[in-house]
């Protein structure tokens, strides 16, 4: 019996339709969503606010899956280390443009391809209720008087407390040093102030807008150079500090990101879908309204171009007050002007 081979054009040409079919057809099933931070924290808040509408455009489910540790590394390198398929995303934050000069991990965003930089949110810094510090000069002429002994809450390096500890170290005249106990995100943290376990901490404003509304913590200072009229009885902290406004505005982000060599026509439809999502009127309302952040919705060289800058101010101002390991002209990252 005589077996005839198909020629090599017509194999490559029936793979190529195969494959072309798969993405066209592209969802097939579950999408995992990763968030590398703890349950109640802003990322994971702002996530499984917009997953719900982000499904609706797909006509498919999402389903978040929190892993925490190592400052979202562990959750990050998750994502990093799965099939580039569409089927593993990451609700990222700008902590992971900060690994290299941090020295925390030799990746960054750049075997990511981002989607859509969702918004920026605002920080407070917060003291619990009973707290004897009632303004932030106070914070500040305690922990210089005493070094070393004030709690502050922390989710570990390069995220929103270390950033908002460099600015207020960079505006002062001396070292601000905190005594560091480090949470899995804002909502641990949160708790364990109101357990009076920490003496005040830098929180990304959207997990903790309710505690401040409720008095169940009280804002000292809005990582800002006004007042915001979400809290307008909380002072921008440029009234105790003024040399802060150099590097403000400043707050975290909160972005979608796949692997980069995931299929173009995959990242179309996601990007699409979650454009559509996080420009649906209702999770406007919440992101801008009610946790007191901006919504963004960038996608392509928009969203490219924001992250870079967010990671040039931010490395570099990490450096000048020599708490990056290297610098970052290593990495390419070139000085903003007017820094």
């Amino acid at each position: 019996m005589i077996r005839r081979l198909l020629p090599l054009a017509a194999i490559l040409s029936t793979t190529a339709l195969m494959a072309s079919q798969a993405q066209a057809d592209y969802p097939e099933r579950d999408i995992n969503a990763t968030i590398p931070w703890g349950a109640g924290g802003v990322t994971d808040l702002v996530a499984r606010s917009v997953i719900p509408h982000a499904e609706e455009a797909l006509d498919e489910s999402i389903i978040p899956q929190n892993r925490p540790g190592g400052g979202a590394v562990i959750g990050v390198n998750y994502v990093r280390t799965q099939r580039p398929d569409g089927y593993n995303i990451l609700i990222g934050t700008q902590d992971t443009t900060l690994y290299p000069v941090l020295g925390v991990a030799d990746f960054d965003y750049d075997d990511f391809s981002v989607l859509n930089v969702i918004g920026q949110g605002l920080v407070v810094i917060a003291v619990p209720a009973d707290s004897p510090f009632e303004t932030m000069e106070q914070l500040v002429d305690k922990v210089l008087a005493e070094p070393g002994t004030i709690r502050m809450g922390d989710v570990g390096v390069g995220a929103t407390p270390h950033i908002t500890e460099t600015i207020i170290d960079s505006a002062t005249d001396a070292d601000f040093d905190v005594r560091k106990v480090t949470f899995g995100g804002d909502g641990p943290g949160i708790t364990a102030m109101l357990g009076d376990h920490i003496d005040f901490m830098p929180l990304s404003l959207p997990p903790a807008v309710e505690y401040l509304k409720s008095g169940q913590i009280r804002g000292l200072a809005i990582l800002a150079n006004e007042r915001i009229d979400l809290l307008p009885d909380v002072p921008a902290i440029t009234d105790a500090l003024p040399e802060a406004e150099n590097y403000l505005p400043w707050g975290s982000f909160q972005g979608v990101f796949v692997r980069k060599d995931t299929p173009d026509d995959v990242k179309q439809t996601l990007g699409d879908a979650f454009e559509t999502a996080i420009g649906d009127p209702q999770f406007q309302d919440l992101y801008n309204n009610k946790l007191g952040g901006v919504t963004l919705n960038l996608r392509g060289d928009e969203a490219q171009e924001y992250i870079d800058n967010w990671q040039a101010l931010t490395t570099w101002l990490l450096y000048d007050v020599g708490a990056a390991k290297v610098s970052p002209e290593e990495f390419g990252i070139a000085r903003p002007q007017g820094q």
